[in-house]
């Protein structure tokens, strides 16, 4: 044994000592600060003072990690899924996937804007990895709704009923003067509130009298003008998505809203911005290691979702996601 306590080891061909050194091992158990400063946003200074580690020793365990991104998760189970991203910055940003039923972002891409260039390799890749799913949620993106449609064309496409209420209501204003305006505002206004079969045979029908009565002379108006042209913009959405507005009321499992993915977003948006400053490779690794660990948040939606399920009191807004795969 030598000063500082290790095991020397006594070598019989050349007749030498030496005491064994695993560097993947050192790297294995200081990977705790690592996840700390992903998940929970600590800052160089912050880890210093609860490791005891030097800065420049956190800095070198960090480039480590940052420097071998994390392995792609098995896709083969996921089955109802949630598709959207968020920019970071300038027009590019991260776009994730997320399982319905888990709450768990099993892929996520950085650097991604949301046009076909980007998003075709991104549903490839996921094809590739066995990814088969019967649902997905989205927020209307055309280009999203073409490729899932060719990549899956048994797939079952839910429109988000949340990015439908708002943008309809933007477009149809908030004291609109006009009578058809008011009964279309009437109707956004009644998208999240539908639970059932015989609400959404209501709804139907409502569209439908709406339409007869206002449709055919909005549509063939040559009025022009910010307004106008924004009710009939409005119109359209509606027409458009109401064919993949109520696929969660046939299956349960089908979420009705991007709701998981927008609060995930907000988190790790959150986060990195603690972190401004990283090199473009490394932040495109940021990312990815953000999506493949869990949050204390997630550890604790898990430990009380069963009993929030026995009770009947868990509700929609409660979202996160959560990574079966361990932290450290």
């Amino acid at each position: 044994i030598n000063r500082q306590g290790k095991q020397r080891w006594h070598c019989r061909h050349c007749a030498r000592t030496f005491v064994w050194i695993n560097s993947s091992n050192k790297h294995q158990q200081r990977r705790v600060w690592f996840v700390r400063w992903i998940v929970e946003g600590y800052t160089i200074r912050q880890l210093a003072a609860q490791s005891g580690y030097s800065p420049r020793t956190l800095r070198r365990l960090i480039a480590y990690w940052l420097d071998r991104p994390p392995l792609p998760a098995d896709f083969s189970a996921c089955r109802h899924l949630l598709f959207d991203g968020t920019s970071v910055a300038h027009r590019k940003g991260v776009f994730a996937v997320m399982d319905a039923a888990r709450f768990a972002v099993v892929y996520a891409a950085p650097e991604m804007a949301e046009g076909p260039t980007h998003l075709q390799p991104f549903c490839a890749r996921l094809t590739r990895h066995g990814l088969a799913p019967l649902s997905a949620t989205v927020d209307g993106n055309p280009h999203m709704l073409r490729l899932l449609r060719r990549q899956w064309p048994t797939i079952r496409i839910q429109r988000c009923l949340v990015h439908i209420q708002r943008q309809g209501l933007s477009w149809c204003r908030r004291q609109p003067k006009r009578r058809d305006a008011q009964h279309l505002r009437a109707l956004f206004r009644q998208v999240m509130a539908i639970h059932t079969v015989a609400n959404r045979e209501q709804f139907v029908a409502q569209v439908q009298s709406w339409e007869q009565r206002y449709g055919s002379r909005l549509a063939g108006a040559a009025e022009t003008g910010w307004v106008f042209s924004d009710l009939k913009r409005a119109r359209s959405l509606l027409l458009a998505a109401l064919p993949d507005m109520f696929h969660y009321l046939d299956d349960p499992a089908i979420p009705k809203s991007t709701n998981a993915l927008e609060g995930y977003f907000a988190r790790l948006k959150h986060k990195y911005r603690k972190h401004r400053g990283l090199a473009p490779a490394h932040r495109s690794t940021y990312f990815r290691w953000y999506a493949s660990l869990p949050t204390i948040k997630n550890q604790l939606f898990l430990a009380i979702m069963p009993r929030m399920t026995e009770e009947g009191s868990m509700t929609e807004d409660f979202f996160c996601a959560y990574r079966t795969t361990p932290s450290c």
